[in-house]
C-alpha cells in the first residue's frame, strides 16, 4: 500500500468526466478512528468516501455520507476498485475482495468495466401508502420494502420518475428517507430508469445508486425474466450500469474517471 494517506476523487459509471457519481477513495496505512473518517466525508461533501486499508488482495473497506457510516455503496465501490487497478495495486487480470459491513464483494476487471459482485436484496410487497401525496411524491403503482431499509417505488414509465420532485426536508424524518423509484425505460438502449433519494442520509438526490440494484436486478428479473440488463439513473449528472443476476447474486458493471489524487495533510 502506498505510504501516508492518499485521497482521490472518482466519478463512477460514466467514461466522461464531471458525469456519473463522484466518491471519494482514501487509502489508509491503518484503519483510522471512526470520528477521523467522518470527518474527512464531511470535508469531501460527496454523496460516499470510501476508506481501505489492507493489501495482497484483500482490503477492508468502509463508506461514509457526510453524515453517517452506511454499509454498502456501489459506486464508492466501483471508484474504489478503479483505483486499485488503475495504480496496479492488483493486476487487471486478477479478481479481488473488499471486506465490508454488507459482506464480502468481489471485483474483477474486464475491457474497462469494473465488475463487482454484491448480494442480492429481498423485496417485500406493501400495500401503497396514501401519504405519499405529503412529500410531492406521485401514487406509484406497486410499492415495496427492501432489504437495507430503502422505499421501493414502482411507476408506470419513465416520464413519471423524471416528474418526481420530492420535499426532502419532510422525506428525512419519515419512512421514505432512503426511496428507489423505478419504471421501463422509455430509450430502447436500456431495460429501466431509476432515481433514487436518500435525505435521510444526507443526500437529496444520489446521482448513480449501484447498491439500489441490489433490489433493482431481482424485481426486473422476477417481471421480465430476464437475467441480464441495462439500467439508466435518470439523474441530472446520469449514469449506466450493465446488472445481471447469478446465484441470487448481483453483478454491477460500470466505468469510472479519476479526476484527481491528492495527500492528507491531518
Amino acid at each position: 500500500m502506498p505510504t501516508g494517506k492518499i485521497i482521490y476523487q472518482v466519478d463512477a459509471f460514466t467514461s466522461e468526466p464531471f458525469r456519473g457519481n463522484p466518491a471519494g477513495v482514501c487509502i489508509l496505512e491503518k484503519e483510522m478512528p471512526d470520528e477521523w473518517m467522518q470527518n474527512i466525508a464531511a470535508e469531501m461533501n460527496l454523496s460516499e468516501t470510501a476508506f481501505i486499508t489492507g493489501g495482497k488482495g484483500e482490503y477492508g473497506i468502509r463508506f461514509f455520507t457526510p453524515v453517517s457510516e452506511i454499509p454498502l455503496c456501489g459506486h464508492a465501490t466501483l471508484s474504489s476498485a478503479h483505483i486499485i487497478f488503475e495504480t496496479n495495486l492488483v493486476a487487471k487480470n486478477n479478481t479481488f475482495t473488499f471486506s465490508s459491513k454488507a459482506g464480502i464483494l468481489k471485483l474483477r476487471y474486464s475491457n474497462g468495466w469494473v465488475i463487482m459482485n454484491f448480494p442480492s436484496y429481498e423485496l417485500v410487497q406493501a400495500e401503497i401508502p396514501g401519504d405519499l401525496c405529503n412529500y410531492n411524491v406521485i401514487t406509484p403503482v406497486e410499492y415495496y420494502r427492501t432489504a437495507h431499509g430503502w422505499a421501493f417505488l414502482v411507476f408506470r414509465n419513465e416520464e413519471e420518475v423524471l416528474s418526481l420532485n420530492p420535499d426532502f426536508g419532510a422525506l428525512k424524518n419519515s419512512i421514505y428517507g432512503d426511496m428507489i423509484a423505478t419504471a421501463p425505460s422509455s430509450d430502447m438502449r436500456y431495460d429501466f430508469c431509476v432515481r433514487c433519494f436518500a435525505p435521510a442520509l444526507g443526500i437529496d438526490e444520489d446521482p448513480v445508486t449501484g447498491s439500489a440494484h441490489c433490489a433493482l436486478v431481482p424485481f426486473w428479473h422476477k417481471k421480465s425474466g430476464k437475467m441480464e440488463f441495462i439500467s439508466h439513473q435518470v439523474s441530472r449528472r446520469g449514469g449506466v450500469l450493465k446488472v445481471s443476476l447469478h446465484d441470487n447474486r448481483v453483478e454491477i458493471a460500470g466505468e469510472a474517471v479519476t479526476i484527481f489524487r491528492a495527500e492528507l495533510q491531518v
